[in-house]
């Protein structure tokens, strides 16, 4: 399950044939987000598991399992700005249920994120992944 934003990534992706014009996409996506209130980079809302500083803010409208789910998020890194603006695009608009049905390794791999990201960007992409999964699980009840 995809949402429409997310198979425009996976288009995208699927045209540009070198890693280097993918990488540069991610960061061009990350520069396109809106920056994150600094009042939102508190500790409630950093990712923790993450080698750069990274903030997700979840932004949910109405309540229970068909509750829809949105976020903001913010890093200090340019790469990972461009992996938020992926998973935001990968999430935005389900509903919290639906959230929690996300094969995102799956979804992700489809960019090849998989095999050209460090240990340490892999490890906080599935930590922002399982963050946003508890958000909704949260709201989910």
């Amino acid at each position: 399950m995809a949402t429409a934003a997310f198979e425009d990534i996976v288009e995208t992706f699927d045209f540009l044939d070198d890693w280097e014009d993918r990488y540069r996409h991610v960061i061009e996506l990350g520069k396109a987000m809106p920056p994150l209130d600094a009042a939102f980079r508190v500790p409630a809302t950093k990712v923790e598991g993450c080698a750069s500083q990274v903030w997700l803010l979840p932004r949910i409208e109405g309540q229970g399992p068909s509750a829809r789910f949105d976020f903001q998020g913010d890093s200090d890194a340019m790469i990972v700005r461009g992996l938020i603006a992926i998973l935001h695009a990968l999430y935005s608009g389900l509903s919290v249920a639906e959230v929690t049905d996300v094969a995102a390794p799956a979804e992700l791999a489809r960019l090849g994120l998989d095999q050209h990201l460090s240990s340490q960007r892999s490890n906080g992409l599935r930590a922002m992944v399982e963050r946003i999964r508890k958000l909704a699980a949260e709201t989910a009840g």
